[in-house]
């Protein structure tokens, strides 16, 4: 599912049109993005929480050339899917 098929299933689902559900997912997107970047994170209880991890600089090989490199450090976004989205996800279907 795409950007654009997500709107259109919001709008749907929400009865509301396509620019209103746009402008909802951008905003949830723009809440998101602004907590993570100053150091928070986001707990949506029963999907999963969103949150920032710090990668410390590492070594690495260049595939191409078998050299070393040296990759910088950086935050990067996270994941963690909640109790109930995991259990949906691994509920057997009968």
């Amino acid at each position: 599912m795409n950007k654009a098929e997500l709107i259109a299933k919001i709008a749907d689902d929400a009865e509301v049109s396509k620019k209103q559900a746009g402008a909802a997912l951008d905003s949830f997107i723009d809440s998101i993005t602004t907590t993570l970047k100053g150091g928070g994170k986001v707990t949506l209880v029963g999907f999963g929480t969103f949150s920032v991890s710090h990668r410390a600089q590492r070594k690495g090989l260049n595939p191409r050339t078998k050299k070393a490199i040296t990759i910088k450090a950086k935050n990067v976004a996270r994941f963690k899917a909640g109790k109930e989205l995991s259990a949906k996800l691994n509920k057997r279907s009968k």
